[in-house]
This record gives structure tokens, C-alpha cells and sequence, in this order.
């Protein structure tokens, strides 16, 4: 056999060793943003903080719902019936704007939550590669071998703190 087709069978053959001592495991971000202690204590607090937005909103839905009934049932004269669609108007409009104003509140307490989350589940994971000597963690791949998977004990690792 010639020296050209050898070269590179022996370094696929070394690469191969290399990664064979290769100690590999993933983990399952999305689970954790979802399970973990203090996820779904961000989750609670900030459905307590939107709460009464939630409810003021759910107030001035309920507020339209009746104008509209009272437009629906046509007995009112053409005078209060244009004051009362113009006030339908303003209110759909108020709500539309609170309802903006609250998502986009909402979503910028979410990323703030979610930022100091990403801190401690990143030092988790790296404290369980440490202490399990792992080379590399694979976050959320399209498919894992539950015998790699450390999604578990970093959960466990997050509900210690």
C-alpha cells in the first residue's frame, strides 16, 4: 500500500483514539428553564407582579363585551347610540394600548428574570462536568442517550440552592 492512502487512515484512526477518551454529556435547557426551583419561582413571582394588570385588563374587556351588547340589542336612540360606539372605540383602543404596554413590561421582566437564571444554570452545569470530569456538555441536542444525559442532576444541583 502506498505512504498517500496510509497518512490518512492513520490520522482518522488517531482522531478517532483522541475522541474516543472524550468524556461527553448533554443537557436539556429548556427543561431546566421550566422545572428548576429557581425558574418556576421567577415564573411565580412574576405572575404575581402582572397580576393586577391581568385583572385591569380582564376589567376593560368585560366593559366592551357589555357596551357591545348594549349596541347589539338596538335600543338605543341614533344620538346615544354614536356616543356609545365612540366610547367602544376608545375603550377597544385603551385596551389594545394597555395590552402592548403589559407584554412588553412583561417580556423585559421576563428577560431580567431569565438573564440571572442563565448564570446559575450555567455555573450548575459546569459544576457537574467538574466533579464528573467531563470534556464537553451539549446543550438540547436533536437526540440524546438518556445514559449522558445530566439534565437531572443539575436540576437536583439548582433545587440545593
Amino acid at each position: 500500500m502506498k505512504l498517500s492512502k496510509i497518512i490518512p487512515i492513520l490520522l482518522f484512526l488517531s482522531s478517532i483514539s483522541a475522541f474516543a477518551d472524550t468524556k461527553v454529556s448533554v443537557v436539556d435547557i429548556q427543561r431546566i428553564l421550566r422545572e428548576a426551583a429557581p425558574a418556576v419561582r421567577a415564573t411565580k413571582k412574576l405572575e404575581k407582579e402582572f397580576e393586577p394588570k391581568r385583572i385591569e385588563l380582564q376589567r376593560f374587556s368585560a366593559q366592551g363585551k357589555a357596551l357591545q351588547q348594549m349596541l347589539d340589542k338596538n335600543t338605543l336612540v341614533e344620538a346615544d347610540r354614536r356616543v356609545k360606539e365612540r366610547e367602544l372605540v376608545k375603550l377597544n383602543q385603551d385596551f389594545q394600548r394597555m395590552q402592548r404596554e403589559i407584554n412588553e413590561d412583561l417580556n423585559t421582566r421576563r428577560n431580567e428574570e431569565m438573564a440571572g437564571l442563565q448564570e446559575r444554570v450555567n455555573f450548575a452545569i459546569r459544576t457537574v462536568a467538574e466533579a464528573e470530569k467531563l470534556d464537553v456538555v451539549i446543550q438540547d441536542p436533536v437526540y440524546r442517550n438518556p445514559k449522558i444525559d445530566i439534565t437531572d442532576k443539575v436540576l437536583k444541583l439548582l433545587a440545593d440552592k
